[in-house]
């Protein structure tokens, strides 16, 4: 389960804690993210994220 990164503002999406004020629930690994799903700070597109290393 690794974090992803967006490429637009640098919100970083960690399955851990998922995006609760999106409904996005803890434990939610980002394949499982829905692909309407953006960025909560910036509204990018979950395709402008990047895995981290």
């Amino acid at each position: 389960m690794e974090k992803y990164v967006c490429m637009e503002c640098g919100y970083v999406y960690n399955f851990k804690i998922g995006d609760p004020d999106n409904k996005i629930k803890s434990g939610t690994d980002f394949k499982d993210v829905p692909e309407e799903w953006v960025c909560p700070l910036c509204a990018a597109k979950k395709e402008q994220f990047k895995k981290l290393k």
